[in-house]
């Protein structure tokens, strides 16, 4: 038969929108701020970021996955991590180790670059963040956010969090994209790991934010 033995051709969709994480993408990563926090103060920095964010690849009722679902107020939150700091034997108040999250960030301009001229593409954006209400004014001042983004996926707002994979088809949905014409940056591998069982193509960020962003650019060309 004609075309027998011809190697199978995979066409891969191409990309028409980008879902963005906020902390950890267009900041330095608050994990990395948490661990390093609690380094300097002689806790075990996997211990540090447990205490500030609990089990962070489940969506479980600890203090903080609470709050970014918008379910209690930050005093409250701050409240219950302090107790259970004290339960683990630390005397520590968790959130005072996120107090370096808005230091100096060299890169915060060139991703917001990136991101713009994405847009620019014709590209559709959303921001899908774990957040806290009580935090809102301040993140979104470090951020062009109406420039930059279509829509804003809100933890706090929609009452639910990453990595539940409802958040990215609230996501997908307002961007009106499919899994397999998205693609998906954050800081935290379980957060890709839940977007790709959807189809969505994942990139995880690490510490240099602007590789990722060139990662994102390889894909939206069709180079991988």
């Amino acid at each position: 038969m004609p075309g027998r033995g011809r190697p199978s051709v995979v066409v891969v969709p191409a990309i028409e929108a980008v879902l963005f994480d906020f902390g950890g993408v267009f900041t330095v990563s608050p994990f990395s701020v948490a661990r390093s926090a609690g380094a300097d103060l002689g806790l075990e920095t996997e211990l540090a970021f447990e205490l500030c964010f609990g089990p962070y690849h489940e969506d479980t009722d600890h203090p903080w996955h609470r709050l970014e679902r918008g379910e209690v107020a930050l005093a409250d939150a701050r409240t219950a991590l302090v107790d259970l700091a004290t339960a683990r034997g630390v005397d520590v108040d968790p959130l005072t180790l996120l107090g370096r999250f808005r230091r100096d960030d060299e890169q915060r301009d060139e991703v917001i670059a990136r991101t713009r001229a994405i847009k620019a593409r014709g590209i559709r954006t959303a921001l899908v963040t774990n957040n806290v209400v009580e935090f809102g004014d301040a993140w979104r001042a470090m951020v062009p956010v109406d420039e930059l983004f279509d829509v804003v996926i809100d933890s706090c707002k929609t009452g639910v969090r990453k990595p539940n994979v409802r958040i990215f088809e609230l996501a997908l949905g307002a961007v009106g994209a499919t899994a397999d014409r998205a693609a998906f940056l954050d800081d935290h591998p379980a957060n890709v790991a839940s977007a790709e069982r959807l189809g969505i193509r994942g990139i995880v960020v690490g510490d240099d934010r602007v590789a990722a962003f060139d990662q994102l650019d390889r894909l939206l060309n069709g180079a991988g």
